[in-house]
């Protein structure tokens, strides 16, 4: 029985294993042929010729223990935010099938959703590859949780060095939906309303 559990583990290793070397080498879109996988280092927000940065460490280490410092501390108070709250967030998950998603990234709905979330997060100085920046780090997020995402496994997953996070595109979407429920129709739906009208069916 030890040696039949040990080998569905190996089994299961290994088609892991098998899977993120699939898709590192699609690269998806990124380029992304070397074995090693980059990890956002800093999360930078950006307004014209502002710019902060707050270290993903930061926001892992307050994830892990519910302790803010640096920049993210002093964003935390001056919005009046609880850090136990925000630790939670970043510690929330969700739950989706890895080859499902990946299958939907890559159809034109999916696309649309994702070039609207890549006009507000995008690799720093590099909107162009916004698309395939994300679609990486939600495969890949989901690859290594085993089928869950959080902002931190985002974070990690994500191909490049500096994730830019655009204010004025994000208070624009903000400004718009009033609730949670409207946010999430703001970007669910509003990709489906570009492609309505259009002819063929979605694959």
């Amino acid at each position: 029985m030890t040696t039949f559990r040990l080998r569905q583990r190996q089994l299961a290793r290994s088609h892991r294993s098998r899977l993120l070397a699939a898709i590192l080498g699609l690269g998806l879109g990124l380029g992304l042929a070397a074995p090693a996988v980059q990890a956002a280092e800093n999360l930078v927000f950006v307004s014209g010729a502002f710019r902060r940065s707050i270290p993903v460490s930061d926001l892992e280490l307050l994830a892990e223990t519910g302790v803010a410092q640096g920049l993210l501390s002093d964003v935390i108070r001056i919005s009046e935010q609880d850090p136990a709250m925000v630790s939670d967030l970043l510690n929330q998950s969700i739950s989706l099938p890895v080859t499902l998603v990946s299958r939907l990234l890559g159809t034109r709905i999916g696309e649309a959703l994702l070039d609207r979330l890549a006009q507000i997060f995008h690799p720093l100085m590099a909107p162009g590859v916004g698309v395939p920046a994300l679609r990486s780090a939600i495969v890949m997020g989901l690859v290594e949780g085993d089928g869950e995402l959080s902002a931190i496994s985002f974070l990690r997953a994500y191909p490049t060095s500096e994730l830019e996070v655009n204010i004025p595109n994000l208070l624009a979407v903000v400004e718009r939906a009033s609730s949670v429920s409207e946010l999430v129709r703001f970007f669910s739906e509003s990709p489906l309303d570009g492609l309505r009208g259009t002819n063929g069916a979605e694959n």
